[in-house]
């Protein structure tokens, strides 16, 4: 099917930038706007990346754009992405193509200059859309339709299209999260349930990724509660299934205005254990920053219950940083406006001595630096941070002279 975009809708994806690309790439071959950019702007919604797709082999792509004064970088030529700059902004292009062996992870591919053969070879419906340079939309697979229906829908056999790559499963409940308007395509969500247990041949990386992704959609409850209950988890994330305490935690959001955080949410579909939330860390490959979020909100908001004194959170405050104290109130839901009253109004301080200070006390270089230092930081912590540097001397040299 196709058919033209109207005036708004062409000028959010047929930038200038857009136009200089495809006109350039006229030169024996044709480039038109692919995939998420133009379903974003069927259904209103704020368009990010444009990405294009070409009949032109990337090596010429490269050869046309250099001419045209276009910075290009091969991002992908394995696989026929390259990325045109302009005005420090990057555009994937990439060669129409056809699989030619997939084996649940990777895909060995050949090039086309077939439109229909490219759209055949892609996930969703909804992704297998593209715009020419005249603003013509096409559509081979009703996904305009499905788009704006709210309809999440495999193109083809959803069978075939998960065995060619295992992350559609959890690509498939992501754009529920984050599209999904009616109950889920039925047979799509079977043959996710059905092939499930393939997921553990995936890279930890790439489950991370997936998994992050969807608990950043504005309600991601409804497309996990399809996970748990279709037994994805199993197979991925077992411990994962508090729904009742991630539904907690929207409400808070949502009355807080805070923004989503994709590891704030996990922690709350984890149980509150410091050794399950490594284990998840350690099993998703997270980085150290995200390790450490996870296993200090396995702990954290349960410091948080009762009628905590400010005193003791600002000392939370100078162990762990405002940002886990924000979220660790978050997932505790109780007195979360007094705990952010707290929070925004502390600056943590910057302990005021330092090693030097306790060597020109007289006390040599060694061990009992260090445990002088802890010992006056324990006093400081304990004056709820009121101690000057003055005060801090002081009470090393104090202790200097009255070691317990």
């Amino acid at each position: 099917m196709t058919q033209p975009l109207d005036k708004e809708q062409r000028a959010q994806i047929l930038t200038p930038a857009v136009q200089r690309l495809q006109t350039s790439l006229r030169e024996g071959g044709e480039a038109r706007v692919v995939g998420g950019a133009v379903r974003d702007v069927l259904v209103g919604r704020k368009v990010g990346d444009i990405d294009l797709a070409t009949t032109l082999p990337p090596n010429r792509v490269m050869e046309i754009l250099a001419k045209a004064s276009i910075k290009t970088a091969p991002t992908g030529l394995a696989h026929g992405t390259i990325t045109a700059i302009i005005d420090h902004v990057g555009y994937e292009i990439t060669t129409l193509r056809r699989d030619i062996e997939t084996d649940g992870r990777h895909a060995q591919v050949a090039f086309t200059d077939d439109w229909r053969e490219d759209a055949a070879r892609r996930d969703f419906t909804m992704n297998a859309l593209y715009v020419d340079a005249e603003g013509l939309l096409y559509d081979y697979y009703n996904g305009e339709e499905d788009a704006k229906a709210g309809r999440v829908r495999f193109i083809g056999d959803a069978r075939a299209r998960i065995r060619e790559d295992v992350l559609r499963i959890l690509r498939f409940f992501r754009f529920t999260a984050f599209f999904g308007k009616e109950e889920p395509d039925a047979d799509s969500l079977s043959a996710c349930c059905e092939l499930a247990p393939l997921i553990p041949h995936l890279s930890a990386e790439r489950i991370a990724h997936e998994v992050a992704k969807l608990l950043t959609a504005e309600n991601p409850l409804p497309a996990w509660r399809l996970i748990v209950e279709g037994g994805i988890t199993q197979h991925c994330l077992p411990e994962a299934t508090d729904l009742a305490h991630l539904q907690t935690l929207l409400e808070t959001e949502k009355r807080h205005n805070t923004p989503p955080s994709a590891w704030v949410r996990l922690g709350a579909l984890l149980p509150p254990d410091e050794a399950i939330a490594a284990s998840v860390a350690a099993r998703l490959k997270l980085s150290k920053r995200d390790t450490e979020t996870l296993r200090v909100l396995a702990v954290l908001p349960s410091l948080l219950r009762g009628n905590i004194a400010p005193a003791t959170l600002r000392n939370m405050i100078y162990d762990y940083g405002t940002e886990l104290c924000c979220a660790a109130a978050l997932l505790n839901g109780e007195n979360v406006t007094e705990a952010f009253a707290t929070i925004d109004a502390w600056e943590n301080p910057v302990f005021p001595i330092k090693g030097e200070d306790i060597v020109k006390q007289g006390i040599p270089a060694g061990p009992r630096i260090g445990e002088s230092l802890r010992a006056v930081e324990t006093w400081w912590r304990e004056t709820d941070f009121r101690a000057d540097r003055a005060a801090c001397l002081a009470q090393a040299q104090k202790l200097r002279a009255s070691p317990p």
